[in-house]
């Protein structure tokens, strides 16, 4: 199809839609169909997106993951163990299936009295306090779209600091 001033129309893949056949539509009419049941877009998705930032407080850092292992096996038995850092901060925290969810057993270093937040989706947020070695944990973690937010502790002339976490599949 052409525009009033005689251009192409370009699809936003860059096709020139002037020049398809009847054939080439039938062809990428089934290609959509394929696509959408061999990798459909998860319906869960707007609400994952919206979830990772929804956050009350939009001065935050994001971590960054460091190790995950064996976190293809979250689903598994036995406990697993992920590590995200920012700069001056790392958050390492094991969990193992408990009951109906989750119990999370942390660590900050380094260490001090800051407050954890653990938010699953459709959940109401739980928080601990971690001890002075940075060590807390968290009993019946739904399973679900989670995400750690840790509230540092404000030391003296500083400004309070909000570390958040990638999202995690439980």
């Amino acid at each position: 199809m052409s525009t009033a001033d005689g251009q192409h129309e370009f699809d936003e893949a860059g096709v020139d839609m002037d020049n398809l056949t009847e054939q080439d539509l039938l062809l990428l009419a089934e290609l959509d169909v394929l696509f959408d049941k061999v990798d459909p877009v998860p319906a869960d998705l707007v609400e994952r997106v919206q979830f990772a930032i929804a956050l009350e407080d939009l001065d935050v850092e994001v971590a960054r993951w460091e190790r995950a292992e064996e976190l293809a096996g979250v689903r598994g038995a036995g406990p697993n163990t992920v590590t995200f850092t920012v700069e001056d901060l790392t958050i390492m925290v094991s969990f193992a299936p408990a009951g109906a969810g989750y119990r999370f057993d942390g660590w900050l270093v380094p260490g001090g009295p800051h407050t954890v937040e653990v938010r699953v989706a459709g959940h109401s947020s739980t928080t601990a306090e971690a001890d002075e070695g940075g060590r807390f944990a968290v009993d019946d973690v739904p399973k679900g779209t989670t995400q750690l937010v840790v509230h540092l502790a404000n030391g003296t002339g500083s400004r309070p600091r909000t570390i958040v976490t990638p999202t995690l599949m439980l």
